[in-house]
């Protein structure tokens, strides 16, 4: 380099070399290939719809499913503890559990002294419909050629990915 500030800069081999590296490099991240949300969202529409004739014999929709999870876990919930489990506005989960109570799953009733908090339980059919679904996650893991320990360290990436983007709620 020179002494000179107003002279352009001059780089030996070696940092031009390393320069047009990070240039290209910097190049390569505009390809669609590279791209993080184009992966999570081809990734996302491939594991949902491999879900599909899985969950079909359960007679349930992926949503669905992620609602049963939660009642799983614990029932009666309320339909504000469902979609903050699930991250999904209220109004989103609402149509589900209507096609649920239809199906013969859940119930829903109001919490006494509360009108305005909705109280989802589990009918005997739906509690029973936990057995059946014990079977998925080894299908899945199966039909996506995944070993457990695969599918715990994407787990644990995607929690990593949700917390950092402040899409997780608590």
């Amino acid at each position: 380099m020179t002494g000179n500030r107003n002279a352009p800069a001059t780089y030996p081999a070696a940092d031009e070399a390393v320069h047009d590296a990070a240039a290209e490099s910097v190049e390569d991240d505009l390809l669609l290939e590279r791209q993080l949300c184009f992966a999570l969202t081809v990734a996302s529409r491939g594991v949902v719809g491999a879900y599909k004739p899985v969950l079909e014999r359960l007679g349930l929709t992926h949503p669905q499913y992620l609602v049963m999870l939660c009642l799983w876990e614990s029932s009666p919930r309320s339909v504000r503890d469902i979609s903050e489990a699930l991250a999904q506005e209220p109004a989103t989960i609402s149509p589900l559990l209507r096609r649920l109570e239809s199906a013969g799953f859940i119930s829903r009733r109001r919490v006494e002294g509360n009108e305005r908090t909705l109280a989802v339980a589990l009918t005997p059919a739906g509690a029973a419909l936990r057995q059946q679904a014990t079977s998925v996650p080894g299908t899945m893991m199966a039909k996506l050629g995944l070993t457990r320990e695969q599918v715990e360290t994407l787990h644990r990436a995607m929690m990593d990915l949700i917390a950092a983007t402040g899409a997780a709620r608590s």
